[in-house]
């Protein structure tokens, strides 16, 4: 019966989670344009509290949540995904490399 033996593989880092991702970027658009937590959160009709938790990739907001944020930074959810989509293909390039490799063996 054949096995599947493991090439080598070159260590990396793990990719992020969706909601990481999403996180990071809510919370750069915010301090660009240089609003408090607390603000933004009030137009989005969530507390300072949740958004935060958000922003740190701790919640995974249902997309609901995620409308309402991204609607009070006054971006629609398409630029939103395609901002993230973005960023992580080419995360996803540089590291294309490192992947790991199997081989059937008989």
């Amino acid at each position: 019966m054949a096995e599947l033996i493991p090439l080598p593989r070159t260590p990396r880092d793990p990719e992020p989670l969706w909601r990481e991702a999403l996180g990071d970027l809510l919370r750069r658009i915010r301090h660009a344009r240089g609003e408090r937590l607390a603000d933004t959160a009030a137009r989005a009709g969530v507390s300072p509290q949740y958004l935060s938790e958000v922003e740190r990739g701790l919640k995974e907001p249902s997309s609901e949540m995620i409308a309402a944020i991204a609607g009070a930074l006054d971006l629609t959810l398409v630029e939103l995904t395609a901002t993230i989509a973005g960023e992580l293909r080419a995360t996803a390039s540089v590291s294309a490399g490192a992947r790991g490799a199997f081989v059937l063996a008989a």
